[in-house]
Formats: C-alpha cells, sequence, structure tokens
C-alpha cells in the first residue's frame, strides 16, 4: 500500500488550524474530526492522507489562500536527513537530484523527476498511484512546497520560468502566479516546476561538500532498505505513467531498462500477483480518467495518449473496466447537461470514440 510520511500530514493539518495526535485523531479546537490509522514506520496511508485533503478543500474554500498556507508550513527541517541533504548540497540542481533519487523514503505516491533533455529544464513531479479526486490540491501544494522551500535554501533569487498543472484551473490564475512569483500553466502536459539553467547553477546557502557526502552515504544506506520493499509493479507504473503517449512499450524493453530478463520480469510480476497486461491497463485507465476529468482533450486524444492503437479498442476498454462510456464518464466528471453533450459529443468524440453507439 503507498503510504505518506507523518511530516506531509502535520503540514497540511497545521495549514488550516488542526491537529494530528499520536493516535491518527484530527482535532479541531480539541473536537475530533477525522481518524487516522498511523504505520508503525510514521507513515500515514494514501487513501487515508487523500481523504484528508478532500475533507479540507470542502470546507476550505480559497483554494489559493490554502496551498500559498502549506507551502509556508512544510519545512525542509521537516524531511529529516533527506531535508539536511538538499540543503547541504552545493547547487540547486545537486539539491534537485537528491530530491529525485531519494524522495521515495518519504512516500511512495509520486516522485520528482529533474529533466533536463529539452530546451528549459524542468522538475517533473510524477504521480505513483491511482486516479483521486484530492491528487489536484496535493500537487499544487506539492510544488508550492518545493519552490518555497528553494527559494528559503539557494544563495540569491530564485524565479523560476514557469509552473504547470495537467488539471484545469479552480481559481484565478494570476491569483496561483502571485503565489508562485511566475506564471502558472493550467491544462499542460506536466505538473512541473520549469527552471533555466542559471537558476540550477545557484549555489546553496548552507552548502558543504563534506557534510552533504556525509548525509548522502546516509540516505544510501536508508534508501537500501526501503527498495528492498518496494514493488516491480509499483516501478513499472511509474515508468509507463510517462511512456504512454508513445504507444506501450514491450515487456522486454522495460524488462532489459530495469535490470532483468524478461522470464524474470514476468515471473515477479506473477509472484506480486499480477500480469504486466494488467498494469498496462490500469495505469491507462487511471491516466484517462484523469485526462477525462480535466475535459480538454477530444476522445481520440485520449486515446492516443493512453497508448490505444484505435479509439474503437479504446472505449471498449474503459467501458469494460469503468462501467461507463468514455463520453458518458466526462460528461459526468464535468458536470455537464446531457443536452449540451448530445449536441456536441459527435462532433469532439463520434460514435467510435464512446464505444458504443451514439450513447452518452
Amino acid at each position: 500500500m503507498p503510504t505518506v510520511t507523518a511530516a506531509f500530514v502535520h503540514a497540511l493539518a497545521k495549514t488550516v488550524g488542526l491537529s494530528l495526535h499520536p493516535d491518527g485523531t484530527v482535532l479541531s479546537d480539541a473536537v475530533p474530526v477525522l481518524r487516522l490509522s498511523p504505520l508503525p514506520d510514521g507513515r500515514i496511508g494514501d487513501r487515508e492522507f487523500f481523504e484528508l485533503i478532500d475533507w479540507i478543500e470542502t470546507r476550505h474554500y480559497d483554494r489559493v489562500a490554502l496551498v500559498d498556507a502549506y507551502a509556508r508550513s512544510i519545512r525542509m527541517d521537516d524531511l529529516g536527513v533527506l531535508g539536511l541533504a538538499i540543503k547541504a548540497a552545493p547547487t540547486l540542481r545537486a539539491s534537485l537530484v537528491r530530491l529525485e533519487r531519494y524522495f521515495r523514503l518519504l512516500t511512495d505516491t509520486a516522485t520528482y523527476r529533474l529533466d533536463e533533455t529539452g530546451p528549459e529544464p524542468q522538475v517533473v513531479l510524477e504521480i505513483c498511484t491511482g486516479d483521486h479526486r484530492a491528487l489536484s490540491l496535493r500537487n499544487e501544494c506539492a510544488l508550492a512546497g518545493l519552490v518555497h522551500n528553494a527559494r528559503a535554501f539557494v544563495d540569491g533569487p530564485l524565479a523560476p520560468v514557469r509552473v504547470s498543472f495537467r488539471h484545469a484551473s479552480r481559481c484565478d490564475p494570476a491569483r496561483y502566479a502571485a503565489t508562485f512569483g511566475c506564471p502558472v500553466i493550467f491544462g499542460a502536459d506536466r505538473d512541473a516546476v520549469v527552471l533555466s539553467e542559471a537558476a540550477l547553477r545557484m549555489p546553496n546557502r548552507l552548502g558543504d561538500d563534506a557534510l552533504s557526502d556525509y548525509l548522502t552515504r546516509h540516505l544510501d544506506t536508508e534508501f537500501g532498505t526501503v527498495s528492498a520493499g518496494s514493488t516491480l509493479r509499483d516501478d513499472l507504473c511509474r515508468r509507463l505513467s510517462s511512456a504512454l503517449s508513445t504507444g506501450v512499450p514491450q515487456a522486454a524493453t522495460l524488462a532489459r531498462d530495469m535490470g532483468m530478463s524478461e522470464r524474470t520480469f514476468f515471473r515477479r510480476l506473477s509472484d506480486e500477483g499480477t500480469t504486466f497486461r494488467d498494469v498496462v491497463q490500469d495505469v491507462q485507465i487511471g491516466l484517462a480518467r484523469e485526462l477525462l476529468q480535466r475535459g480538454d482533450c477530444s476522445i481520440a486524444e485520449v486515446a492516443f495518449l493512453t497508448g490505444f492503437s484505435e479509439q474503437s479498442s479504446f472505449g471498449r476498454a474503459f467501458k469494460r473496466r469503468v462501467g461507463q462510456a468514455p463520453a458518458q464518464y466526462r460528461s459526468a466528471a464535468l458536470g455537464t447537461p446531457r443536452g449540451q453533450v448530445a449536441e456536441t459529443v459527435q462532433r469532439l468524440a463520434g460514435r467510435v470514440d464512446t464505444g458504443e453507439r451514439a450513447t452518452v
């Protein structure tokens, strides 16, 4: 089960004036309002964490203020050795490399990836769990926390080029821009912070090579234990999530990239009670749900972005797993009146997109 460090839970609770008792009780003015189930390693299950986010979001209507307050509440010092290692790294780039490598010590619900393959370096937040409506707010808080803390530990003014989110904006984008200190784009293809090369080269205020090396060795020891307990399915989901837009990768290719033979790859998945096909479809349908909820892609585009070779096969697979045709699911998710959908569904998706005859 994916989990989240209690540091994130405490920071989120503190943001809205809640407190978390060691037994998992969430208190508002000393009155219990929720009950979480703390795990022995000081973590909380991902579903309970997402439910807490959901609970908070429905009761605090100023979303941008909530994101800004969370960014100011979570501190690198709350993240233990990893937080110290990030601050002690010599440059911002080195800090982000440590964040990418060791973030799994804090949670396996998401990862950060420093992508320098394109013209603009980006710190990409990649989701490692199934779909949940709390993820959009969680992602906004996560990137806001990253930007706010980076500004605190780098030596000099840090100005991101822009921040992007895959979901649609829930508030005035100009207010988000004021919080992040840069343009914020919604409906993008990534949840990411775009930085300049000059920003990545910025030194850190507390940068110390000897201390950084010492802390990194400590992290390597701890990370080895965590990695040994991770599942192949988790790693596979992470790789597939960023690869489907170019088609479903071959199992042999994935096995080679993950350092094992194809036979071992299939055997390990079987030992975990799943198959390559099941994992692929789980990731495809999870991504399809998210894209349909955003509402800014045609169903043909959703089929392409989730790795289906044909729109009709996407429609059938989606309805088989979800119980609704894609157009029906999108209409319900967006709260679109059925009459409006009836007028536009043929233009946007076509009958073949829905997986059934003129059903909306």
